[in-house]
């Protein structure tokens, strides 16, 4: 057969294969290396990619952060590939004699992965790379294991081929690893002088060296990150695919992510609940990129795909007095004026939102929405006419209590004043439902949550609730709480919360899963949704900061959850809601 006569029937193949594959492989960025003025990347990189079904690209070294961040809209994962040593100075570490550094590749690469870490995408580590995971996210490394280590060291840097192993390494038997081949030893293939001497924060060291020299780490915080010393994207150069275990996990990742990120773009997702503006209160800015930034702030939305937040002004239940009163509903107004500040500082990046149809009008703008709440029905005194007030300058919804009975209800914390809603109550449940305000019954107590149900010409809210089934927690919602929610077409929203998703420290994402999955079967896919509590208690392992919440849709999706129910759990059934509310009001 000529070589035209191939051409020809492998571009047949090709097309013939295209409705089948086109859209399926999930695009991975390998980190090119630099030498002799040329961008170049060895074949094993690539091919083992190819392999385990990604779709590989060169990402040759630049650091413009704003490049690398457009770049990272556009790929699934990173592969970090080795090359020549990292520059001490990176580290604040004094130049060894044996060290020959890349200036190239050294800051591209640290930006590279800031920016991926920031915003959640799979990374993969190989030798230089695991080193540059260290040196970027504040791990330490040996400049020359040789002169550095104190103990007599195996054959790091082999004369054998490259796809043959030299050593063996021990694994921890509850790592990624271990999970993946089945083994507390394996053997490896290494060509390396710099090494990691201290895995950075949020990393755990899951692999050793018979001489103690760290040869694979992995994240500890839930994201998608293994980084390994050796080189086993070697192996497959020799048609050994005992190697591919790392790149099918790694390539099924990314696969993941690029679901998950696909439906955060086609759908509205909106989180019900976030005190941000407690520490708007104190001075944060929400657009600037700082230590110490809200856990909801525009980059961290941006990151993890979050399109619309409700902000509230939160209120600690305090006197009852009339002056007392007053102060309340002018600190309530004062808080609602500096989120209109804070968020107008953001012009043509965020903005408020006062209906549903402003949601999705920001969105297509490209626009993150904020919309207001009230976290304390105290915030309107005795003054009923403040309910109507609060709603004209766009207050969404008001929670009716917080920690402690107020003239409204008794909370689920509280001293069982009313024996659930007061007269006063009544009458304002009455007339948020009249002006076309949410009702909110997140902290009351169950008598309160009860009257208001059976009060409310309008389904009531559950703003930030978990399940009682899983964490017994007051604050939490009893089955029958959310069966009745869903028959009278209201909406619970899971609370990321530490102590209302597990009754013993150290809730994590895999926690709050399973107060959603168990609220679906409790409630239907049809009142069930997400309001985090960030910034004023919220955030879990794995769910630190709004950035994070695309992992959220990634174990949904896992759960076997459909597109069009993770779109109602994002925010559809709220908004649902929301809608519905309005429209009964005449707004």
């Amino acid at each position: 057969m000529g070589k035209n006569q191939q051409y020809q029937e492998t571009i047949s193949r090709a097309y013939d294969g295209l409705s089948l594959f086109e859209g399926a492989s999930p695009v991975i960025g390998i980190s090119g290396n630099f030498r002799d003025s040329d961008c170049t990347l060895a074949k094993g990189y690539y091919q083992s990619i190819v392999q385990a079904g990604g779709t590989p690209v060169i990402i040759p070294p630049f650091a413009d952060a704003q490049l690398i961040a457009s770049l990272l809209e556009r790929v699934d994962g990173i592969l970090l590939s080795g090359g020549a040593d990292i520059d001490p100075d990176f580290l604040g570490q004094e130049k060894h004699p044996t060290v020959s550094v890349n200036p190239e590749r050294d800051l591209p690469e640290m930006l590279l992965i800031r920016l991926a870490c920031d915003r959640q995408i799979p990374i993969l580590g190989i030798c230089r790379g695991i080193q540059m995971l260290a040196a970027a996210l504040g791990g330490k490394l040996y400049q020359d294991i040789v002169s550095q280590h104190d103990k007599p060291l195996v054959g790091h840097d082999q004369s054998l081929p490259r796809y043959e192993t030299s050593h063996t390494v021990n694994i921890e038997p509850d790592s990624l690893l271990a999970r993946l081949y089945g083994k507390r030893q394996m053997q490896v293939n290494s060509f390396h002088h710099q090494a990691v001497m201290e895995a950075p924060a949020g990393f755990r060291v899951t692999a050793t060296a018979p001489d103690g020299i760290i040869e694979a780490m992995e994240s500890t915080t839930f994201r998608s990150i293994i980084g390994v010393q050796w080189h086993p994207e070697c192996m497959i150069l020799n048609d050994d695919r005992s190697m591919m275990l790392i790149f099918d996990w790694f390539v099924n990742e990314c696969r993941s992510y690029s679901q998950a990120r696909s439906i955060h773009r086609r759908v509205l997702t909106l989180d019900s609940h976030c005190d941000t503006p407690m520490l708007f209160d104190e001075g944060a800015h929400f657009q600037v990129r700082k230590d110490g930034e809200p856990l909801v702030s525009l980059h961290k939305m941006r990151e993890g795909y979050l399109d619309a937040s409700f902000m509230v002004a939160y209120l600690k239940q305090m006197e009852r007095d009339a002056d007392s009163l007053k102060a309340a509903t002018a600190k309530a107004d004062r808080i609602l004026d500096l989120i209109e500040e804070r968020i107008g500082e953001c012009k043509g990046y965020a903005s408020v939102a006062r209906t549903p149809e402003d949601l999705y009008r920001l969105k297509k703008l490209g626009q993150k929405a904020i919309v207001l709440g009230i976290e304390n029905g105290y915030a309107i005194g005795s003054d009923i006419s403040n309910v109507e007030r609060f709603r004209n300058r766009g207050v969404a919804y008001m929670t009716l209590c917080h920690n402690g009975d107020n003239d409204i209800c008794d909370s689920a914390k509280g001293m069982n004043e009313h024996g659930g809603l007061s007269e006063f109550g009544r009458q304002v449940v009455l007339e948020m439902n009249r002006v076309g305000m949410m009702v909110d019954m997140s902290h009351a107590g169950e008598k309160s949550f009860y009257d208001a149900v059976e009060v409310s010409q309008v389904p009531v809210i559950c703003s930030h609730s978990s399940a009682r089934a899983l964490c017994n927690h007051p604050r939490n919602l009893t089955d029958d709480q959310m069966k009745l929610l869903a028959r009278t077409g209201g909406v619970a929203q899971v609370c990321m919360y530490d102590g209302f998703i597990k009754e013993t420290p150290g809730a994590n994402i895999h926690d709050a899963v399973r107060h959603i999955m168990h609220m679906i079967d409790v409630m239907g896919i049809d009142h069930v949704g997400i309001g985090t509590d960030m910034d004023g208690g919220g955030g879990l392992l794995g769910l630190e900061d709004a950035s994070t919440l695309v992992n959220l849709t990634r174990l949904l999706i896992a759960q076997g959850l459909s597109f069009q129910d993770i779109e109602k759990i994002w925010g559809g059934n709220f908004i649902r809601v929301w809608t519905d509310i309005m429209k009964r009001a005449g707004n």
